[in-house]
Parts: C-alpha cells; sequence; structure tokens
C-alpha cells in the first residue's frame, strides 16, 4: 500500500509541474569572443508539446540577418530544465565569412511575477561541418505576439505534399468564430447524414493537415496545439463532391471541457471554414 502511495504521489506531483511550454519565447542570444556576433535576438515558436516533448523553430535575427532552424526538445518537469536540439535550417542570411551554428540549448524554466522565463547556455557546430561553434548565453521571456509567421506542426509527408498542391481558387464561407480558453484543441470529422464517398483536405491556416481523407461514420481526429492571442483558421477544402452534393461534414471540437457541433459544407465555388482563437483564463 505504501508503494502504491508513493507512486500516486509521484504521478501527481509529475502533473502539477508540467508546464504548458507551446507559444512565442523570445529574448537575447550571446555569443563568446570570436564569434560572428556578440549578441543576436532570438525568438523560439514552441509549437507542439506531448509528455514534456516538443518542437518548434528557433529564429535567430540582426536586422536582416537572420536564421530559421527547427528543433526538438524535452522538457523535464521535476526540475524544470530542458534540452533543445536544433536539427535543419530551413532559412538564412547571414555574412559571407559566417555559418550557420546548428545549437543544443540547456535552459531552466521560472515564474515570477514579471512573467515566464527560459535561462541557459548554448553550444554546437557550424552547419555543414563539425567546427565547434563559440558557445553562449539565452535569455529569454514567454511572448504575446510574434515577429514571424507562426508556422503549425506539419509533418515530412504532408509537406512534401503541400509543395506541389495546386488548389483550384474557391470562396472562403466562414460559419463561426469560437474563443477557446485551452491551447490544444481536438476536432473530429465525420460524414454528415448519409455515407457517400465524401473526400476532404484540411488547411489550418493555409497549411495542409490532412489530405484526401474519406468522411465516414469513424471520426478523421486532428490534434492542434494553439498560441495564446492568435487567429487559426480551419479550412474544409472538398476532393469531391460524393455521390450526394455538396461535400457535407459533421464536425466536432473539444477545448477542454467545452465541445461543439458544427455542420459544414463545402462544394467546387465555396470551402467551409471556421476559426478558434485560444484566450488563456485571465487575461
Amino acid at each position: 500500500m505504501r508503494i502504491v502511495l508513493i507512486i500516486l504521489l509521484l504521478g501527481a506531483t509529475l502533473a502539477a509541474n508540467t508546464q504548458v511550454l507551446t507559444g512565442i519565447w523570445r529574448g537575447k542570444r550571446t555569443q563568446n569572443a570570436g564569434g560572428c556576433f556578440p549578441e543576436y535576438s532570438l525568438e523560439l515558436h514552441i509549437t507542439y508539446m506531448h509528455d514534456n516533448t516538443f518542437m518548434g523553430n528557433a529564429y535567430s535575427f540582426d536586422k536582416d540577418r537572420y536564421t530559421k532552424i527547427n528543433f526538438k526538445g524535452r522538457y523535464n518537469p521535476l526540475n524544470k530544465r530542458m534540452v533543445i536540439i536544433e536539427n535543419t535550417v530551413l532559412q538564412y542570411n547571414v555574412p559571407e565569412n559566417c555559418i550557420p551554428c546548428i545549437k543544443t540549448y540547456e535552459l531552466t524554466w521560472s515564474q515570477d511575477a514579471g512573467g515566464e522565463a527560459l535561462l541557459g547556455q548554448w553550444t554546437g557546430h557550424e552547419m555543414g561541418n563539425s567546427h565547434t561553434c563559440q558557445p553562449g548565453t539565452i535569455t529569454l521571456t514567454r511572448q504575446t505576439t510574434s515577429q514571424f509567421p507562426v508556422d503549425l506542426f506539419q509533418n515530412d509527408s504532408l509537406a512534401a505534399i503541400q509543395k506541389n498542391l495546386h488548389l483550384a481558387t474557391r470562396e472562403k464561407d466562414l460559419l463561426q468564430t469560437i474563443d477557446i480558453d485551452t491551447n490544444s484543441v481536438t476536432i473530429e470529422l465525420y460524414d454528415n447524414a448519409e455515407i457517400d464517398d465524401d473526400t476532404v483536405s484540411v488547411f489550418i491556416n493555409n497549411t495542409l493537415l490532412l489530405y484526401k481523407k474519406r468522411l465516414t461514420n469513424k471520426p478523421v481526429t486532428l490534434n492542434v496545439d494553439m498560441f495564446p492571442g492568435m487567429d487559426y483558421e480551419m479550412m474544409m477544402y472538398a476532393e469531391n463532391l460524393g455521390r450526394i452534393p455538396p461535400n457535407t461534414a459533421l464536425m466536432i471540437i473539444t477545448a477542454g471541457r467545452k465541445r461543439y457541433e458544427l455542420r459544414l459544407s463545402s462544394s467546387e465555388q465555396k470551402s467551409a471554414t471556421v476559426r478558434f482563437r485560444y484566450q488563456p483564463p485571465g487575461k
């Protein structure tokens, strides 16, 4: 019984200490002497988090010089520390004598009356080789607005499909705008009424997240993590009209304890859209 109690208490402690890190973090990244720049502005977008692992994009910038690099990370709720490992340089514009650094961050989360912060150090190596970059420090605070477009998490296969995707131009038909008080939303799509082979693709903020999914009496499910204070527009694009036009769907939205049911209809002229905005409680 004592062992069971200890396990239950440990689980409760972990749950209580887990932080929602998704969002925008901005501040400064310094570099020791010998690096290209002694100080850079840094903005992290943590776009997806599950079971204390997360991913997103890092933007280092100074006027017209910048890099955009994606990353993965893991957070330890017991000591409030995290490790972030950058992967691929997506975009960059740096002087010819400089090479972007692929970095590893070791940061600690904290909170006081001034808000949330991530503080720590970074190390790294040059893009395309194993030469060590001069390390430095990182100081970030949580922000409500971004200086860069916010990407949604999209897997590699969908990203490859979207690069070569050519959609017919259609009018957007806004059905409803929904205010939510949680950062995590689950969207389920069913065929509405008779199952007639309706097939759809789904975009959120012009990012392809579902491709040519046939709607049935079983849900096609999409989980989305949202940043506070931002609009997210979901568009259902009809890939066909089924046997009974137009293409119709029942959409069930679960946001925390709230549940919404909407009926969407898309055609060759219009695409049904729904907008979401996440506003944290008390903000």
